[in-house]
């Protein structure tokens, strides 16, 4: 089991935290994570896109001159693909990008990514991260604290001061238990995660 240290708010050390191999400590799969990413951004594509093929744009029903004798190529409509204002060849039409993966090929995506951050000594572990009131100023000071730059930051349950404290903050995201991937684990240098985080990770996702 990998021991990491754990800090308060104002960066100081107060202790440290076994993390349990089950999920911190997995052979890293390059490949799973790799298909979880791009999983994760093919699901986010809207997929609607849309052009009009020849059959669709107004226009053209009348052959613009005679099939033979005018020393020119043969036309049988002016919004055939080669002329301006003609239709798209292969116009996109919409589609749905998304596709699933197997639960158990996620999970050691997910296992796979929060291990790179241990190895990467990339996991900052907070004790609490209890703020008075919604203050940017307050989220910056304690992100500062623990040099924590492009951060995502992982809470257990809803935190509404933390969350509205961190929106506007540029490169730093915040996300629950329930709702971390191995697309932004692997985006932002830093995982800040709560203890109270870390306990549910390894329960949820052992």
């Amino acid at each position: 089991m990998a021991n990491v240290k754990v800090y308060n708010m104002s960066g100081a050390e107060v202790g440290t935290i076994e993390l349990s191999d089950a999920v911190f400590g997995v052979e890293i799969n390059e490949h799973v994570m790799h298909l979880a990413v791009v999983q994760y951004l093919a699901n986010q594509r809207q997929g609607t896109q849309s052009a009009k093929t020849r059959a669709e744009v107004r226009g053209g029903g009348k052959k613009p001159f005679r099939q033979k004798g005018t020393g020119r190529a043969r036309q049988g409509s002016i919004r055939a693909p080669q002329w301006t204002g003609g239709g798209v060849v292969f116009a996109p039409k919409p589609r749905d990008y998304s596709f699933k993966l197997n639960k158990k090929v996620k999970r050691l995506a997910l296992q796979s990514a929060l291990t790179s951050k241990v190895v990467e000594n990339k996991i900052i572990v907070l004790d609490s991260l209890d703020l008075a009131e919604v203050k940017t100023k307050e989220m910056a000071k304690v992100l500062a604290n623990i040099n924590a730059g492009k951060a995502l930051i992982v809470m257990e349950g809803s935190n509404k001061n933390a969350i509205l404290s961190a929106r506007n903050i540029p490169e730093v995201k915040t996300a629950s238990v329930n709702t971390i991937n191995t697309y932004d684990i692997l985006k932002y240098n830093t995982l800040v995660v709560t203890k109270e985080a870390v306990a549910k990770i390894e329960e949820v996702y052992a």
